[in-house]
């Protein structure tokens, strides 16, 4: 009997609605207001609020805050367009906090 795979996912820390997939994190170094972050390729259910050019850490980005589509509670930020040429690979990339997301194994 072959072993069964598990996959790993993260759901909205509020109301337990899935978001994003363990494998789709493209880094856990990122920083945000309150502690440590992830970055993910790509989520799910979320909402993508207005955009806004805000200054980071890694200089000028437009982002747009993202917030879970079933309770509405604000998860992170989505960027859209990076001005430093080394920042680019963030475009169209989904930045979670790590304390607004729980682990959930399906």
């Amino acid at each position: 009997m072959a072993d069964e795979v598990v996959s790993r996912s993260y759901c909205c820390f509020v109301c337990r609605n899935y978001v994003a997939e363990h494998d789709d994190i493209v880094s856990k170094s990122f920083q945000a207001h309150t502690g440590r972050a992830y970055l993910f390729s790509h989520a799910v259910n979320i909402v993508t609020g207005p955009k806004e050019d805000r200054h980071l850490l890694t200089g000028l980005h437009t982002v747009a805050d993202v917030s879970c589509s079933d309770c509405g509670e604000t998860l992170g930020w989505k960027y859209l367009k990076a001005y430093e040429p080394s920042q680019k690979y963030k475009e169209g990339k989904v930045v979670l906090e790590k304390y607004k997301i729980v682990k959930d194994f399906c």
